[in-house]
């Protein structure tokens, strides 16, 4: 019968290490995205590059509709 609270105050002592260890990790910074602000701008340029050709054919449109 002491194996039983034997097994089970091992238990929850291993599963306290291991959510102070994933707490460890995450203020330490282990799971921040490091990957997406590196592409991100590699997005913003495409946006820009559609919004400036857009709107250098609304000053050709613009200037042909001129008399």
């Amino acid at each position: 019968m002491y194996i039983i609270f034997l097994m089970i105050a091992v238990s929850v002592t291993v599963a306290t290490a291991f959510l102070l260890a994933f707490l460890w990790a995450v203020r330490s910074g282990q799971y921040d995205d490091d990957y997406t602000p590196a592409v991100r701008m590699l997005f913003d340029n495409e946006v820009t590059t559609k919004s400036s050709k857009k709107s250098k054919e609304e000053q050709s449109i613009g200037k042909s509709l001129q008399p």
